[in-house]
């Protein structure tokens, strides 16, 4: 056998027993990113929904065309989904309140006959951390609401109250377009505003939602009304579907000098899994780039190191607009949790970011209130 064989030879056992090498790193990956995925309670802090999918014969306990819903959780192991009461901004007039309160109070009662009457052994809500582990703990899946948008309390204090009850656990007071309570981001556009801020109202509901333990949501409002939520509020606030503007120039996104507020005020960021959120570039040219779970873990790297582990959590805008190659629906979350492994996340770094977290500011909120509520 002649040096140029035994050296082809050496080539190709070199080349097997590194691929038999890599195989056996990413399977043993795999199986680390499983256990980490079994062991922690992972909570998406937002999921829209269309009361259509809410009915006695269609709704969540089946596997719809939605992106979430109670098998894809099952299937991807995603504990739980933070529903969203969602309303589009309309006229501040009586009617458009009208509108809007009634639209908000029909995604609540959804909510609720989906975990009451459509599929109680499947899933239940939850409205406080405790609650979140003893449902976990009994093997269903588990429903939290948000409130995207405050344009449904009208002019009326007293429907945070109402919405507190209903179930909410927090809520934005503006979405795409300024509310009666704050600005909103979309003002950076035209640099049109009409409070500079919030309003005198948004004021007195953000001192409001601090007495109720309603968590405090800055994604939506304008850079403005978040300094002065921020300013105003005594407990911890969430963006609850915001990512990091550093790495994608969107309205949106949170800059810095916000990462740095939000830390100092002890809340939590929510990374959001939005396409035009992660990577604006690959957008542009997505016949040939997905926007992928590489790109959106891009997003919590820097926020982790910007504002350190304890501020960080994972959120997907399913059924919104969110929604990436590698975690397209709720099927898919467990392809977040093995990319984190992949960029050595440990354990307990993967359960504050996927609930921990979030769950903490929550808490701090709850015990806030109760302070409030005895003065």
């Amino acid at each position: 056998m002649n040096s140029y064989i035994k050296a082809a030879i050496l080539i190709v056992i070199i080349i097997v027993v590194y691929l038999l090498k890599v195989k056996n790193d990413n399977n043993n990956l795999i199986e680390k990113a499983k256990t980490i995925h079994d062991n922690i309670i992972t909570l998406d802090t937002h999921c829209d929904i269309d009361v259509k999918n809410f009915t006695d014969s269609i709704n969540y306990s089946q596997n719809l065309n939605t992106q979430c819903n109670i098998p894809k959780m099952e299937s991807g192991g995603l504990d739980v989904a933070w529903f969203v009461v969602y309303t589009g901004q309309g006229d501040l007039t009586k009617k458009g309140y009208k509108i809007a309160y009634d639209n908000a109070v029909s995604k609540f009662e959804a909510i609720h006959n989906l975990v009451n009457f459509y599929a109680p052994d499947r899933i239940g809500l939850a409205l406080t951390s405790d609650d979140v582990r003893k449902i976990h703990i009994t093997g269903k899946k588990v429903a939290m609401i948000g409130v995207e948008n405050g344009y449904p309390i009208g002019t009326d204090i007293a429907n945070v109250q109402k919405f507190y009850d209903m179930g909410a656990r927090y809520m934005s007071l503006a979405h795409n377009g300024h509310s009666q309570l704050s600005d909103s981001n979309t003002g950076e556009s035209d640099g049109v505003y009409l409070h500079n801020g919030l309003s005198q109202l948004g004021i007195e509901v953000i001192k409001e939602m601090n007495k109720l333990g309603m968590m405090i949501d800055i994604s939506h409002p304008s850079k403005k009304a978040i300094k002065q939520m921020i300013s105003l509020s005594k407990a911890p606030v969430i963006a609850s579907h915001s990512s990091a503007r550093t790495l994608c120039n969107h309205s949106r996104n949170l800059d810095d000098e916000q990462l740095g507020w939000i830390k100092e005020n002890g809340g939590v960021v929510q990374t959001v899994a939005f396409k035009s959120y992660l990577n604006s570039e690959k957008v542009k040219v997505s016949n040939t780039q997905k926007v992928d779970v590489s790109d959106f873990v891009d997003h919590i790297d820097y926020l982790v190191n910007s504002m350190g582990i304890n501020h960080v959590g994972i959120s997907s805008d399913f059924d919104g607009g969110g929604g990436i190659e590698g975690w397209s629906d709720a099927s898919e979350t467990f392809n977040v949790t093995l990319e984190l492994v992949k960029r050595n996340y440990t354990e307990i770094e993967i359960e504050k970011l996927w609930s921990g977290n979030l769950l903490r500011v929550l808490d701090e909120v709850t015990l806030i209130s109760n302070q409030l509520q005895r003065l």
